[in-house]
């Protein structure tokens, strides 16, 4: 199989050189193959959440590499801006970062942020939502803020998959929701990686990564 995220003696260093210095990660070693779905899963405090944020460049190893496609990610900033568009990272409870007036709005803003032309944008936001099951003609100018709970996270999960990521990083996704919907979301999930995404999951229920992960 071929590596698509590879991290090499990853450590990340809160508070470094201060009384409150802790060390989050040490020396992590790990591979993410395309196509996978890989599963992490650990106690709470354990560095799930660390981990994912640097695999996207969201933060900077104090020490270690992190690669895609075999590349540094840090080995320039167009290199570290381009692996961002490429390796998409929902956060838990992703609906709390929805800002836009409209739901269109709020999916295009990645792609617009591309620099991509209208139709583009336009192609881009009909396919996010309708890969999350929303309907544009009936939501897409409708607030964000006037939906339910697992409507806002879907549509958050389409701002993401707009930028077309080759890599979904998903830190406990179905948090919060109510048994119909997380179900549902994880099923949405399985048929995005069943469509060819690599998928990476934090989540603390071994049941669910037993049942979905590789």
């Amino acid at each position: 199989m071929e590596a698509i995220i590879q991290t090499e003696k990853l450590s990340h260093v809160y508070s470094a050189g201060t009384p409150f210095e802790r060390g989050a990660l040490i020396d992590v070693d790990f591979t993410a193959y395309r196509g996978e779905y890989l599963g992490i899963i650990g106690h709470t405090g354990s560095g799930k959440s660390t981990l994912i944020q640097h695999l996207n460049g969201l933060l900077k190893p104090t020490s270690g590499v992190v690669r895609f496609d075999g590349r540094d990610i840090w080995e320039s900033k167009e290199r570290t801006r381009q692996t961002r568009f490429q390796v998409g990272l929902v956060f838990q409870y992703p609906e709390y970062q929805l800002f836009a007036a409209t739901v269109y709005d709020d999916v295009a803003f990645g792609p617009r942020n591309l620099g991509l032309p209208a139709d583009e944008v336009d192609r881009r936001v009909e396919a996010a939502l309708e890969s999350v099951r929303l309907d544009i003609a009936e939501l897409g100018d409708k607030s964000p803020f006037e939906l339910s709970g697992g409507q806002q996270r879907r549509v958050a999960f389409a701002g993401v998959l707009a930028m077309e990521p080759r890599v979904l990083v998903l830190d406990e996704p179905v948090a919060g929701l109510d048994p119909v919907a997380r179900e549902e979301f994880l099923d949405l999930i399985a048929q995005l990686h069943a469509g060819g995404l690599t998928v990476v999951m934090v989540s603390h229920s071994m049941d669910d990564l037993a049942r979905l992960s590789d």
